[in-house]
């Protein structure tokens, strides 16, 4: 791409800072400061409002990127993220969305910590929350790594490197300063964006191919280099055994692991009711919905427009599918029009991955300030306190993030958001299931649950192909790899719900009937809560 071309990208980049910068200037001039604003927004959203940001919220780099880019790869099995990120809404949407809002207040500790001993069990899953978060955000930041240096035409890890930087601190400025109220409406913004250029797009791949889809996902198989084995599964997760089990892993951790988001959860508290929760869930559900099957018709679109040779030599996992795809289509790199549309694309992707982090280092450092730090205090934090805790966290998670993002940087972004869904299924989601439905859960069981998921889906990824033992491992030239799968959902998230069984069984505490006839009453009726 010629200078002239860059700078073009560069100026709509700019213009989206800037706007995004000026949303959180003006919130935090109008802020109360207090836990319940910066927390929750003050829960004055409405439920489309609402809606529009868990879509910006929840539509990540690994959707708009990732998921794309390994459909130009791999076909039909890069199709099964869209399925599992899908259907993972009906899980939040029945077992989890008006429940949480009714019992908790601004985290998922809150929901556990209703009927539990509250400080154990706010640690353990405050803990696990940091923990989820932190590689969500890994994500995020290696996906803007790789999109700004194809926008600037150089793939040196210094060009990386530095963007990752540069994410990082515009998501402490804008968590710090603006809060729930302006992370949310730069989601919303995100999310219009986002959805406005996948369309277009779509569009325009269709019309490419005269709106035939038959003649698309024919010339997509042609050009993979596969066949006709682009379009059936196997390519990926059927070679053997282990590849197979692969699959089962990663499906199980995306249908269970969106539940377990503390940055989902975290959005159910920024509306007045419950019934505005649900209300929420289902706008949400309709916009992902849509996004997702454009961005089936993305990825084979690459995959024939530009072919998976020329995706593998800009970025070998595909992180920059969309972006080349945009270039293609309008005309190429010598042409305005494809620069423009490179440019736009590029930015709302920019766009995407600045909203997204501003969210989950909210939840983040929420978790740390509200749970953590709250509970070791031991009589808890004063609000006003406690916010400033929170800024600070947001800070800190900002730093680990960096550090993280540098390290994981020629990873495929959906593949690394997978590993987050399979912490979060393995040591969220049991607890949250088991506090609002056993009867005769206890304190002992909830930290079981957490830390008995937690700790081995971190220590089996620790131990995977994806650390060591393989050319595409983070640390190529070792290996200590023992555990054969990629994705530990497999066997972390049964884990999980057996360790909150067992610690529950085994433990002397009884179970205080009261509290949990009171959190039933207020998790189905609303009454009580806040």
């Amino acid at each position: 791409m010629t200078g002239n071309h860059q700078t073009l990208a560069l100026v709509l980049f700019s213009v989206f800072v800037a706007v995004t910068l000026g949303i959180t200037t003006w919130v935090s001039r109008n802020r109360h400061g207090s836990a319940e604003e910066f927390y929750a927004g003050g829960r004055l959203f409405s439920p489309m409002e609402n809606g529009f940001a868990i879509a910006g919220d929840y539509a990540s780099a690994a959707s708009f990127l990732g998921v794309p880019g390994l459909i130009a790869l791999f076909g039909y099995d890069g199709v099964l993220y869209v399925v599992g990120f899908l259907v993972a809404w009906l899980v939040v949407l029945f077992l989890v969305a008006e429940l949480v809002r009714n019992c908790g207040r601004f985290t998922l500790a809150d929901v556990v910590a209703a009927r539990m001993s509250e400080r154990s069990a706010r640690i353990a899953a405050g803990t696990s929350s940091v923990t989820v978060s932190v590689l969500y955000l890994v994500a995020q930041m290696v996906g803007a790594g790789s999109l700004v240096a194809l926008l600037l035409g150089r793939t040196g890890a210094g060009t990386q490197a530095w963007t990752v930087i540069g994410v990082g601190a515009l998501m402490v400025i804008y968590v710090s300063l603006g809060g729930m109220r302006a992370t949310t409406w730069i989601q919303i913004v995100k999310a219009v964006l986002l959805l406005g250029g996948t369309v277009v797009l779509t569009v325009l791949v269709l019309v490419r191919f005269h709106g035939d889809i038959d003649r698309l996902l024919l010339t997509a198989a042609e050009r993979s280099g596969h066949g006709d084995a682009f379009l059936v599964p196997g390519l990926k997760y059927g070679g053997d055994l282990t590849a197979r089990l692969d699959f089962i892993s990663l499906g199980l951790a995306l249908v269970l692991g969106t539940a377990g988001l503390p940055h989902i959860l975290s959005r159910f508290y920024t509306v007045p009711t419950a019934r505005a929760a649900r209300r929420s869930v289902i706008w949400s559900i309709g916009l992902i919905g849509g996004f997702y099957l454009m961005a089936i018709v993305l990825g084979f679109g690459a995959a024939a427009v530009v072919g998976p040779d020329a995706l593998r030599g800009s970025n070998a996992a595909g992180n920059t599918a969309v972006p080349l795809l945009a270039l293609d289509l309008g005309g190429g790199a010598d042409s305005t029009a494809g620069t423009v549309l490179f440019a736009v694309v590029a930015a709302v992707a920019f766009a995407t991955i600045l909203a997204v982090v501003a969210g989950i280092t909210l939840a983040s450092s929420a978790s740390v300030a509200h749970d953590l730090y709250a509970s070791l205090r031991r009589r808890g934090a004063r609000q006003y306190g406690e916010v400033a805790v929170a800024r600070v966290a947001a800070v800190g998670v900002g730093l680990v993030a960096i550090a993280l993002g540098l390290l994981a940087r020629n990873l495929n972004v959906a593949f690394l958001v997978g590993l987050a869904f399979a912490v979060a299924a393995s040591a969220n989601l049991p607890v949250l299931l088991y506090s609002l439905f056993w009867r005769g859960f206890t304190t002992r069981g909830a930290v079981w649950a957490v830390y008995g998921g937690l700790v081995p889906a971190l220590g089996l990824v620790a131990l995977s192909p994806v650390v060591s033992g393989s050319p595409d491992a983070l640390f190529p030239g070792v290996d200590f790899q023992f555990f054969p799968l990629e994705n530990p959902g497999l066997v972390s998230v049964p884990l999980g719900f057996l360790a909150g069984w067992l610690g529950t069984v085994t433990s002397t505490e009884v179970p205080d009937e009261a509290k949990h006839a009171e959190t039933e009453v207020r998790s189905l009726t609303g009454a009580g809560a806040v």
